[in-house]
């Protein structure tokens, strides 16, 4: 990489090395498993979507992949989001969650939403989420840690307040 100090920058120039890559691509073994546990606040942070993109990367990797969401991370299943009318983008960006999540589905992963954190907490019913996310117990959010747990899975949680 070429020494850009004092250098005018253009669309278009790389201005890191984004090519270099430290550690072994790894890709699942048969049989492996993944699980994100997601308890944090959708539009609050970038952690939605970046826990979204990640999820989707460690499907393609080969992962049995699955999304737990509690908490205020149960609102990113929320299929009833757009405005002035559901399926508008009121800004670029405002259905980034669904659009990413429903990719992740669409490749195979598995989400699950807390039913008492939606219901509960946010009013949200079964059928305000995207179709294919799975409604739990609240107490399933704990037996799904056990289950990774017991399964050796890889596991990434997110909390924020």
């Amino acid at each position: 990489m070429a020494d850009f100090v004092g250098q005018p920058v253009n669309p278009g120039d790389a201005i890191v090395d984004y090519e270099q890559k430290v550690f072994p691509d790894h890709q699942a073994e048969p049989g492996q498993k993944a699980f994100i546990f997601y308890h944090a606040i959708p539009f609050e942070s970038s952690a939605s979507l970046v826990n979204l993109l990640t999820a989707t990367r460690i499907n393609r990797k080969g992962f049995d992949t699955s999304i737990v969401f509690f908490g205020p991370g149960s609102l990113v299943t929320a299929r009833s989001r757009g405005f002035p009318k559901v399926g508008d983008e009121a800004f670029p960006g405002n259905l980034t969650y669904n659009k990413q999540l429903q990719t992740f589905m669409d490749e195979g992963g598995k989400v699950y939403a807390c039913r008492f954190s939606a219901a509960a907490l946010y009013g949200m019913r079964e059928v305000d989420m995207m179709e294919g996310v799975q409604p739990i117990n609240p107490r399933d959010v704990l037996d799904a840690v056990i289950t990774a747990w017991k399964e050796k899975a890889l596991v990434l949680n997110t909390w924020t307040m």
